[in-house]
């Protein structure tokens, strides 16, 4: 097992990168061309969140960011994997591997972290609880959302639980909410990594029975804000892109959302305001009624 510090990146391949490139400047990415390879960063400290490769579109990797180039080397020789260096934006050490239904997954470490950009100024927020906008108005422009950071990836896979002790018995995962359905089968679960007494998200990875083909659901990227999150809604639906569901907030997760699909199908998410545990929360199990769920907003497209 090594310890996972966060998710890291998404990568993608489509066979328009330019396409691609006006697409992820309106969902608040910062793409730019390195080596015939499309890297988008948000404002956070790292070099990349969104990667596109040129070809037959589809999902192709997860990566996750290990501590230490040192776990990361014990953890390849305890998998019998050579980890190799990078050579991308950010250099470091990865160890690729497939988990049972084939997915790749790329543990990273060792990366050359590029600082934080600055985030969008704020004039405050006035509610009942708090006032913090005094003598000032309050104005968004339109320049759309603002990518901090990826949240997590949902992955539909054909064997939850072999899933599920495949990813928890390598990375260390903690259930945050299982999902069951009659007979308290689990067939699904929001996975946390275990920071011990440090607050991480809800989910990190999702995984997800299905009785279709295996395959990448979703990726989900945080904004700024809610103000964030409706100006990138604006942005989108102003480019012609299609939107698929949103905006609401989630019940497991407590996330404001915002879904939209790429230019190939590819579902991405914006999100802000999502519930934050430790180790010491521990797990629940729901009924799959909630999988879905949300606290208000749009029902889901299938439902």
């Amino acid at each position: 097992m090594i310890s996972i510090v966060d998710i890291s990146h998404v990568i993608f391949r489509v066979p328009d990168p330019d396409r691609m490139t006006t697409f992820l400047n309106d969902f608040g990415l910062i793409p730019r061309m390195v080596d015939d390879r499309l890297y988008a960063r948000g404002l956070g400290a790292s070099p990349y969140l969104h990667v596109t490769e040129k070809g037959e579109p589809g999902f192709v990797a997860l990566g996750f960011r290990a501590e230490s180039e040192a776990e990361l080397r014990a953890f390849g020789l305890a998998e019998g994997v050579e980890p190799q260096r990078l050579q991308r934006p950010g250099g470091g050490l990865c160890v690729t591997l497939r988990d049972p239904d084939g997915f790749l997954i790329e543990v990273v470490a060792g990366q050359d972290l590029p600082p934080a950009l600055q985030l969008p100024p704020t004039d405050g927020w006035n509610n009942v609880r708090q006032r913090e906008r005094i003598r000032k108005v309050k104005r968004m422009g339109n320049a759309g959302a603002n990518v901090v950071r990826l949240g997590h990836c949902v992955l539909n896979v054909s064997d939850f639980r072999r899933s599920e002790a495949w990813y928890k018995s390598r990375f260390g995962f903690i259930t945050s909410d299982e999902i069951a359905i009659a007979g308290g089968k689990g067939i699904g679960a929001f996975l946390r990594f275990d920071r011990g007494d440090e607050p991480t998200d809800h989910h990190s990875l999702a995984l997800v029975e299905t009785t279709d083909t295996p395959g990448f659901n979703h990726a989900a990227f945080e904004v700024v804000d809610f103000d964030d999150l409706y100006a990138g809604h604006v942005r989108l639906s102003a480019g012609g892109w299609e939107p698929y569901w949103g905006v609401g907030r989630h019940l497991l997760g407590s996330q404001v959302f915002d879904y939209w699909r790429d230019p190939w199908g590819n579902t991405l998410e914006h999100w802000t305001d999502g519930d934050l545990l430790t180790a010491a929360d521990g797990s629940n199990i729901v009924p799959v009624s909630e999988l879905m769920a949300t606290q208000w907003g749009p029902p889901p497209p299938f439902a």
